[in-house]
């Protein structure tokens, strides 16, 4: 099995991570408040306002004339890439508190960019022991649960060409292509995903593709939870509800468009 890539730090330093949050929260959604920032966060107006002050300061963050704040120079992502996770977002967080409040576990969305892949959006659960939000973080795709999916939705010479050796910058990070051809094909079967620890000591999860009218998988849905919670009998009924969520997530995308 590979080696869990991430590990939450024994003692977090609750600003800095407050910091990298409205970060990530200005990268993917193109602009916000100070209000928004602070409810989003869980701090004061206060808190937030010197948050973002010091991101426009370091260049992670920008104020226009209407005074919101978005992604500076450092964070900037093109327009088209920004205006489709936007949209990815805002679809699916109704979808994802759903979720939530029916399965009780934290719900993930993730979309892949060539081998890695990143969380856009992640709804808590409210459980004591949980999973705690992954929104903004990167992982190789190859060990998370969407990213095993929309790496699935790859045709056979695509999968090939993108973990081809000379193209990966740390080829002892990158997967065995066999085993991962293997893995795919299992994961076309069955159109959903289980990751036992791949990504993260202690921590499950199962996901499902979301598709757009093509058929092209667009993002990885999912639910994450404690290890010590996974139930292998409950798995029939969290596929079934993330399919139902994921369809509902695709008909929404489709009336926005």
């Amino acid at each position: 099995m590979d080696k869990p890539l991430k590990t939450p730090p024994p003692y977090p330093v609750a600003s800095v991570d407050h910091a990298l949050r409205a970060a990530a929260i200005l990268q993917l959604e193109g602009g916000s408040t100070v209000s928004q920032i602070a409810e989003r966060l869980g701090v004061a107006r206060s808190t937030a306002h010197r948050i973002l002050a010091m991101l426009v300061y370091r260049d992670f963050a920008v104020q226009d004339e209407d005074r919101l704040y978005r992604a500076g120079p450092v964070l900037e992502l093109a327009a088209h890439s920004q205006s489709l996770v936007s949209r990815l977002r805002a679809a699916a967080m109704p979808h994802l508190h759903q979720v939530v409040g029916l399965l009780d576990e934290t719900a993930n969305l993730t979309v892949r960019t060539g081998g890695t892949v990143r969380f856009i959006a992640s709804v808590e659960c409210r459980q004591a022991l949980r999973v705690g939000s992954r929104e903004g973080m990167v992982f190789p795709a190859h060990r998370t649960t969407a990213g095993l999916l929309l790496l699935a939705d790859l045709p056979d010479e695509e999968l090939d060409e993108l973990y081809a050796p000379e193209r990966r910058d740390h080829p002892a990070d990158g997967p065995d292509l066999a085993r991962l051809r293997t893995e795919v094909k299992r994961l076309r079967r069955n159109g959903f995903a289980v990751n036992k620890e791949r990504s993260e000591r202690g921590l499950i999860a199962v996901g499902v593709p979301v598709r757009d009218q093509d058929g092209t998988a667009l993002a990885g849905l999912s639910v994450s939870m404690p290890s010590v919670r996974y139930d292998p009998h409950r798995l029939p009924s969290l596929v079934t509800a993330l399919n139902a969520t994921a369809r509902a997530l695709a008909d929404d995308l489709a009336e926005r468009r």
